[in-house]
């Protein structure tokens, strides 16, 4: 297992300066405590050993209360952290025998989509996952994890040969959406996103979806049709980001907190709208201080859904996805009031035919009235 290196002076929680976010100002200065302490210690001038203990147990009490209670815009923060894991440090972390897979068969390689055979736990699985990369040459080559239309081909594809061979589908979205500049227009990346949103809904195989931090717009959907739909904690989805609503509503970016607040975009929130399965826990302080434990809840999480996947029947499979779609969106009265029941197909379609009944009636009234008139 490899990832970014978490030990610090101040204990597994710290980080190095640059990477606190504004809202962990307060941890910043309780490290740099801790790290002058540990300085004079080393120098033998004073023993601070009971004050850094002291001071260690404040800062792991501070982190606990701050990512506790975390704002729509903090998540956002969280999700977007530079040293958070990506879908390539889980690839090295669970997933073993990586053989990656290039090109879509008709324009090219999209390296902002990672796909390839892999195997986590006791499955052999197809592997798809959003390529953000590290450094500056990588995420320009693989467009900040913008992928343009080949990227959803390329994923597709190889979908459709994990349905082929009988191998479960595992992707990890981390994206802030779909690249939109004239090429990706121009090689059709609306139809490329409709036709894998359309293809994955009949997939004759297990597919589990996880956002493991950004998760954009067309861009995330494309990849994240599934018959399991996870979130780690800190993760969020939304139709938009919020700089984007913001600057439509507001005609401002400055409004970005209040617009992160009113897409609710984090994984409690699209818990209770029932848009995602379930909440996979990150350690206390985010992902990117902890990526082994995250990794391995991530692991677990993946191995439980494959093996609970196996056991319907393909029909049943396919069935049942297609009825969770169905299921998604739900329909609030006044704040305060209870969520009203999920209407159910018989509801539609009788509210349908009672609707049509009611035109009806009325045109015929009307003609009536007309007819009476030129009498």
């Amino acid at each position: 297992m490899s990832s970014e290196p978490t030990v610090r002076s101040a204990g597994a929680d710290a980080l190095s300066p640059g990477s606190f976010l504004d809202f962990e100002k307060p941890l910043q200065r309780i490290q740099h405590d801790i790290e002058e302490m540990e300085r004079e210690q080393r120098e033998g001038t004073r023993d601070h050993s009971a004050d850094i203990r002291q001071q260690r147990a404040r800062f792991r009490a501070m982190m606990k209360r701050l990512y506790g209670n975390l704002t729509p815009w903090e998540t956002v923060m969280v999700a977007r952290h530079p040293k958070r894991p990506l879908s390539t440090d889980y690839l090295r972390m669970i997933f073993r025998d990586f053989c990656e897979l290039h090109g879509d068969r008709t324009f090219g390689d999209d390296k902002a989509v990672m796909t390839g055979f892999a195997r986590i736990g006791g499955h052999k699985v197809m592997f798809i996952g959003h390529n953000k990369g590290k450094e500056v040459k990588e995420r320009i080559a693989c467009n900040f994890g913008c992928a343009h239309p080949e990227g959803y081909r390329k994923a597709l594809h190889k979908m459709k040969l994990a349905e082929k061979y009988g191998l479960p589908i595992v992707s990890l979205i981390d994206t802030q959406g779909a690249y939109p500049g004239i090429g990706s227009e121009e090689r059709g990346i609306a139809s490329a996103i409709a036709t894998n949103l359309m293809e994955m809904a009949r997939l004759r195989t297990p597919v589990v979806c996880i956002v493991i931090g950004e998760g954009g717009s067309g861009g995330a959907l494309g990849v994240g049709v599934g018959d399991r739909v996870a979130m780690l904690q800190h993760a969020f989805y939304s139709v938009i980001s919020p700089e984007g609503c913001a600057a439509i509503l507001w005609r401002t970016a400055e409004q970005r907190k209040h617009a992160a607040e009113a897409l609710r975009l984090t994984s409690r929130e699209l818990s209770k709208l029932d848009l995602i399965d379930e909440i996979i826990a990150e350690p206390v302080g985010g992902a990117h201080r902890h990526p082994e434990k995250t990794a391995a809840n991530l692991e677990k999480f993946i191995v439980t859904s494959l093996n609970d996947l196996k056991r319907p029947t393909l029909e049943t499979l396919v069935r049942r996805r297609h009825e969770r779609i169905r299921r998604l969106g739900s329909f609030f009265e006044e704040p305060g009031e209870k969520t009203k029941k999920k209407p159910t197909d018989g509801d539609r379609s009788t509210r349908r035919s009672t609707s049509r009944t009611t035109r009806l009636r009325s045109r015929i009234s009307d003609r009536e009235k007309v007819t009476a008139q030129v009498e």
